[in-house]
C-alpha cells in the first residue's frame, strides 16, 4: 500500500493536484494492491483518476474499455496534455487507419503505453486478441459499466462478453466503474464481470452544485428561449427524445438569435462531429440532442441542462443531468413534465418482448414519481440509489424553495402498510393503490383481492394521493422494493415498528402541475478575481485551442484560469503550482499564459502575493479561494464555516483577511437577511466617520444591546468591499 505522501507526489507529478477527491486514494490503493474494484462514483466525481494514475505507476499497459469512440479520443488528448510524450494513451478502434494502428501497436510493444483504450468490440477481433496476449497488461477498467445491465439505462449487449475475453487474453485485476447504478445493476455488473467479490468504493451521489427544476410542459419552446437569453453566454445542453424534435427546436433557437446546433445519430458523420467540436470549442453555446450526445463529452462548464422531454428512466436523467457544472460551479437542470409523454413513451414499448416491457414500465414509473412529487428532488433523487438525504430543504430544487403546505397523515401511511401487509408483501404499488382505491380490474379479481375487508378503504382519495403516500413510505425507510423481484412492495423493520405504534406524520400533496414555480436560485461564476485578466486569459485559452484543434478546456480548465487570475503566476514553476496544472501542462501550454500575466502585472503595478513572501497567504490561498468562491456563489455562511469544520467567528476572521487584502467579498445577500436596513446604514455611518475599525470600540459606540459582535464583524467586511480597503 502507498503512503498518502507517495500517492499525492504521484499525483501532483502528473495530473497537477494537491488532494484526491472524496474516496479516489483509497479506490487507487486498491488497484495498485491488484484487487478488483467496483467504483460507483457521480459524474464530475473523478472517475477517470482512478485508472489514470494507477495506469502511470504500475508497470505493463492498462486496458481501458469504453463505449464510445468520441470518449477515447477525449481522454486519451487530456492524458496526453497532461504530460510531454503523446505514446502515454492511444486508442485502437474501427476509425483508425493501418498505419495508424502499427504505430499504436509499436508504442504498446516498447512499453510507451500506459493507457490502451478499446471500445467492446475491438476487443472481440481475434487480431486484437492475439495482440493483446503478448503484452504485460497491469489491469481491465471497464468504463460506463452500466452498459453490462439490462436494469441499467444504457444497456449494450456487447459489454456482456467482456468477461470471457479477459479469461482468453489472460487474467488481471478488473476495476468497473459507473456513474449511474441501483443496487439491483451493480449486482448485476459485478455478477456478469465475476467480481462479487470486488472491494466496492461508493460516493454519494449528492451534487451539491446542482439546483433541480420541473416544469409543466406549457409553452415549453417559449419558455427555452427565456431561459437562455437570461443564461447568456453561458454553455448549455437541450435534450429531446426525438430527432425531428431536435431538428425543429434548433432551428427555432437559431430563428431567435440563439447560438445553437442540433445533434443526433441520424445525422451524418461529419456534421455530427462537427457541431460537437463546436460546442467543445465554445464556437456555439446551446447543443440541442437525443441521449446521444452525453456520454463523451467531458466538458467541465456546462451550466445548464434542459429537458425537453421526460427521459426513460431515472439513470439516464441523472447521468443527463451530471453534464452540468462538472467544475463544480452552478448547474441548472430544468425539465419540462407532461403525463402525456409517459403514455407515448409506454406505446413505443409495444411490440417490445414482455421482459423488457416490464422493465421499462417499472423504470417509467420511477421517473412519474420524481417528477410530480412534492418531496425534496435530491432527497428522491439520491434515494432511488440507495442512499439517504437527512436535510429537510436542500435549498437547491424547486419544491425545498416553495414548498407545498404539509397535512398529518398518519392514518394514510397505516392504511397503505395494512394492505401491503394483507397481500403478504407480494405486488408492487399500482397493484396496492387498486386496492386502496377500490378499482376493480382483471388483476385484482384473479387474485381476489375485491373480497379483502380492506378493499377500498381509500377510496376516498385517488391514486395520485395513495401513490405518494407509498413514496413517502419508501423515502422514510417504512417499506422497500425488492432487488430481485423489481417493484414489489415489503415492509421494512421501521414500518412493523410504525404499525405498532403510528407517530405524527406530515404528508404532502403532490404536484398537479396546473402552475410553474420557476424562481431558482440565482449565482455565477467567480467574479472575486482579475475579471481583466480572466478575460485576456480566456481569450488566449480559445486561441491556442484553434491552432492546437483541442477543446479550450483540455488546455487548461476554468478553475486553473481562475486561480491564474488570484496567483500571477510568471514563472513555470509558479504555473506548476496552480490547481489543475502540474509540471507537464505547465511545460507543455505556460510559456504564453505566463507571459501574458507578467506582462498584465507589470503594466498595471500588481502586487503579487508571492512577491511579499508572505507564506501564511500561500499556504492558505486554495482556502481563501473556496471563501470567495462560495461568497459568489451566494452560499449561506454557516454552510460555508460547515464545509470546512470551522467555527463562524473563525471564518469571519478569513473573510476580514481577504477584504483587507483587497479583495472584494460582496455578502449582502446574507447580511439583508439578518440585519435590517436601518441598523445598516447606523453602522455604514459609523465606519466612515470612526478613526478606527476597531471591533470593541464600535460595539462601546453603537451600544452592546443593539448589535453583537458578529452583526460588527459582518458590516466592517461589507464597509471595506465597498470602499475597496
Amino acid at each position: 500500500m502507498k503512503t498518502e505522501f507517495e500517492l499525492v507526489s504521484h499525483l501532483k507529478k502528473n495530473f497537477g493536484f494537491d488532494t484526491f477527491k472524496g474516496s479516489q486514494e483509497e479506490v487507487i490503493n486498491n488497484v495498485l494492491n491488484g484487487n478488483d474494484t467496483f467504483v460507483l462514483m457521480p459524474t464530475g466525481g473523478g472517475k477517470s483518476l482512478c485508472y489514470q494514475l494507477p495506469a502511470m505507476m504500475l508497470e505493463g499497459t492498462a486496458i481501458i474499455i469504453s463505449p464510445l469512440i468520441a470518449l477515447m479520443k477525449n481522454q486519451v488528448d487530456a492524458m496526453r496534455n497532461f504530460g510531454e510524450d503523446d505514446g502515454v494513451a492511444h486508442f485502437m478502434n474501427s476509425s483508425l487507419s493501418k498505419s495508424a494502428t502499427l504505430k499504436v501497436k509499436e508504442d504498446v510493444i516498447e512499453g510507451r503505453t500506459k493507457l490502451l483504450y478499446v471500445a467492446p468490440e475491438s476487443l472481440t477481433k481475434e487480431s486484437n486478441i492475439e495482440f493483446l496476449k503478448n503484452i504485460k497488461i497491469s489491469f481491465y477498467a471497464v468504463d460506463e459499466a452500466h452498459c453490462i445491465s439490462e436494469w441499467g439505462h444504457d444497456f449494450r449487449p456487447e459489454y456482456r462478453k467482456i468477461r470471457p475475453i479477459v479469461e482468453e487474453i489472460g487474467k488481471a485485476p478488473i476495476i468497473a466503474l459507473t456513474a449511474t447504478a441501483t443496487p439491483k445493476v451493480q449486482h448485476d455488473i459485478q455478477k456478469n464481470l465475476g467480481m462479487l467479490d470486488a472491494n466496492v468504493y461508493k460516493s454519494s451521489f449528492n451534487r451539491s452544485n446542482l439546483y433541480y427544476e420541473v416544469r409543466p410542459k406549457v409553452d415549453a419552446t417559449k419558455e427555452i428561449i427565456k431561459f437562455i437569453r437570461k443564461n447568456e453566454g453561458k454553455s448549455g445542453i437541450i435534450y429531446c427524445l426525438s430527432r425531428k424534435k431536435v431538428e425543429e427546436l434548433a432551428e427555432t433557437l437559431q430563428v431567435n438569435g440563439i447560438n445553437a446546433v442540433p445533434y443526433h445519430a441520424g445525422m451524418d458523420s461529419a456534421t455530427r462531429s462537427g457541431n460537437q467540436d463546436k460546442f467543445l470549442m465554445e464556437d456555439i453555446d446551446v447543443v440541442v440532442a437525443t441521449i446521444a450526445f452525453g456520454m463523451g463529452i467531458d466538458k467541465p462548464d456546462v451550466r445548464f441542462v434542459i429537458h425537453y422531454d421526460i427521459p426513460k428512466s431515472l439513470e439516464g436523467y441523472y447521468q443527463e443531468t451530471g453534464r452540468a457544472g462538472r467544475d463544480g460551479g452552478e448547474g441548472h437542470c430544468l425539465t419540462f413534465y407532461s403525463y402525456k409523454d409517459i403514455q407515448k413513451l409506454e406505446k413505443f414499448m409495444q411490440g417490445k418482448p414482455i421482459a423488457e416491457q416490464e422493465i421499462g414500465k417499472q423504470l417509467l414509473l420511477e421517473t412519474v414519481s420524481y417528477a410530480e412529487s412534492a418531496l425534496c428532488r435530491r432527497t428522491v433523487l439520491l434515494h432511488y440509489f440507495g442512499e439517504t438525504h437527512t436535510e429537510e430543504n436542500c435549498g437547491s430544487c424547486d419544491n425545498c424553495l416553495h414548498p407545498k403546505k404539509e397535512f398529518q397523515g398518519e392514518e394514510y401511511v397505516v392504511k397503505a402498510l395494512n394492505v401491503v401487509k394483507a397481500v403478504k408483501e407480494r405486488f408492487k404499488a399500482d397493484h396496492l393503490v387498486n386496492i386502496l382505491t377500490g378499482e376493480s380490474n382483471s388483476s385484482i379479481k384473479s387474485y381476489k383481492h375485491d373480497e379483502l375487508d380492506i378493499f377500498g378503504c381509500g377510496k376516498d382519495k385517488d391514486q395520485h394521493f395513495w401513490n405518494m403516500v407509498f413514496r413517502r413510505a419508501l423515502i422514510n425507510m417504512f417499506i422497500e422494493k425488492d432487488i430481485e423481484q423489481y417493484g414489489v412492495i415489503k415492509i421494512k423493520k421501521e414500518g412493523h415498528n410504525f404499525l405498532k405504534k403510528p407517530t405524527p406524520f406530515m404528508l404532502t400533496d403532490d404536484h398537479d402541475f396546473d402552475e410553474s414555480d420557476t424562481d431558482a436560485p440565482k449565482s455565477g461564476g467567480t467574479a472575486a478575481v482579475d475579471t481583466v485578466l480572466l478575460k485576456m486569459l480566456k481569450e488566449l485559452r480559445k486561441k491556442i485551442s484553434k491552432i492546437k484543434k483541442t477543446p479550450p478546456y483540455v488546455i487548461f480548465q476554468d478553475p486553473s484560469l481562475e486561480d491564474m487570475a488570484i496567483q500571477y503566476p510568471i514563472t513555470i514553476e509558479e504555473m506548476s503550482h496552480i490547481q489543475g496544472v502540474g509540471a507537464g501542462k505547465a511545460k507543455r501550454f505556460g510559456k504564453e499564459f505566463i507571459e501574458l500575466i507578467a506582462k498584465h502585472v507589470e503594466e498595471n503595478d500588481i502586487e503579487r502575493a508571492q512577491d511579499m513572501v508572505v507564506k501564511s497567504i500561500a499556504d492558505k490561498s486554495k482556502f481563501k479561494v473556496y471563501i470567495i468562491q462560495s461568497v459568489d456563489r451566494k452560499m449561506d455562511l454557516e454552510d460555508i464555516a460547515d464545509a470546512k469544520g470551522m467555527e463562524f467567528e473563525d471564518l469571519l476572521k478569513e473573510m476580514d483577511a481577504i477584504v483587507y487584502s483587497g479583495t472584494k467579498l460582496n455578502i449582502d445577500y446574507y447580511i439583508d437577511e439578518v440585519i435590517d436596513e436601518d441598523r445598516q446604514e447606523e453602522v455604514m455611518e459609523y465606519f466612515n466617520e470612526a478613526e478606527t475599525d476597531d471591533i470593541d470600540e464600535a460595539l462601546e459606540e453603537l451600544g452592546e444591546e443593539d448589535y453583537s459582535e458578529e452583526d460588527i464583524r459582518l458590516m466592517r467586511i461589507k464597509f471595506h468591499t465597498e470602499n475597496g480597503l
